[in-house]
């Protein structure tokens, strides 16, 4: 997971950025505290009635929507990422799991867009001290209240990253 240094401005300012892949091809993830107010049925043409949340997930191709989930085990064609926590799968049978009442809304998050690092770019920004680097938690990617995401995780992090939490979004009015 990446946590954006207090510097990064525009659309990474006080991201949290869980990652899906990292590999020789780049690197690919989704901002984890960027909410929209609508839901997953609400802005995909067709998807059946089905509460689970929508997140901006970066600015890469916002067109597109992906999803993470806790249903590897009954979604078809789904990518492993880490313990229970899964990336994609079959949108047909993720469609008649919500039809027939087998799945839970609280385990899916959708995004539109994803943040994406092309080979060697995320761990130059690393070195750059632009990204703090830490061990995601389920309950970081699936908490219902996003917003102090930031904050929480570095103040968890301890140490200097717990100081780092307290840094103001705006310094001059401080």
């Amino acid at each position: 997971m990446l946590i954006s240094a207090p510097h990064l401005k525009d659309f990474f300012k006080r991201s949290v950025i869980f990652l899906v892949e990292h590999n020789e091809n780049g690197t690919v993830g989704f901002v984890l505290n960027r909410p929209l107010k609508f839901k997953a049925d609400e802005i995909i043409e067709g998807f059946p009635e089905f509460g689970a949340r929508t997140l901006i997930g970066g600015p890469v191709q916002t067109d597109l929507v992906n999803f993470i989930h806790k249903a590897g085990d009954i979604i078809e064609d789904t990518y492993h990422i880490a313990d229970g926590i899964y990336w994609g799968g079959n949108f047909e049978s993720l469609k008649e799991l919500i039809r027939t009442g087998k799945a839970d809304p609280d385990d899916f998050l959708f995004f539109l867009g994803y943040a994406g690092w092309s080979p060697d770019q995320l761990n130059s920004e690393i070195i750059n001290n632009a990204w703090f680097v830490t061990t995601p938690l389920a309950d970081d990617i699936f908490k219902h209240s996003p917003e102090h995401l930031w904050h929480d995780i570095l103040k968890r992090m301890g140490g200097e990253y717990s100081l780092i939490s307290t840094f103001p979004e705006d310094p001059s009015v401080n």
